[in-house]
């Protein structure tokens, strides 16, 4: 199975540890580490900024850069761990394309109350704890991903999914 995985996606609202768990994750396994907001948008970041929520309009040119990336990689033969909220099953949709068979997601589920206290503890990071009811209310769990504890560590975390996908 683990020759068909290119893509580990970490998926999650802010404040899960997408970041941090896929850059454990990355150096385990020996993979490149890509976090899906440096892709977004300058117009997007400034949005963000000022703790104005992104509409599907304003997500449209990231998911699209999202998928084209994931379709180089794939093509590539590139491994990756690429940490990305895509909060909505349209979002996921979008990026995976046609990359169903070599990509995996892996969602890390955190209560509201883990969140906002990461949230308030970063310093830097455009994403303020503000926007995590917008990002609760946007967020659709995916049907088929490995659901993850968020409170655990990075390295029990990057264990379970090493162990999960057979890497």
């Amino acid at each position: 199975m683990n020759r068909a995985v290119y893509v580990i996606i970490l998926m999650g609202v802010a404040g899960s540890g997408k970041s941090t768990v896929g850059r454990h994750l990355a150096n385990e396994l020996g993979w490149r580490f890509v976090d899906g907001d440096d892709s977004h948008p300058p117009d997007n970041i400034e949005k963000i900024s000022r703790n104005l929520p992104l509409t599907d309009e304003d997500r449209r040119p990231w998911l699209e850069r999202l998928r084209a990336a994931i379709t180089e990689w794939v093509t590539t033969g590139t491994r990756v761990v690429l940490a990305a909220s895509l909060l909505k099953s349209a979002y996921r949709t979008i990026v995976l394309g046609h990359h169903h068979h070599s990509v995996r997601i892996a969602y890390l589920k955190a209560d509201r109350a883990l969140l906002e206290r990461r949230l308030l503890h970063r310093a830097d990071h455009v994403m303020k704890a503000d926007l995590l009811d917008s990002q609760l209310e946007t967020l659709e769990e995916p049907i088929e991903a490995l659901f993850l504890d968020a409170s655990e560590t990075p390295p029990k975390l990057g264990q379970q999914i090493r162990t999960a996908l057979d890497l």
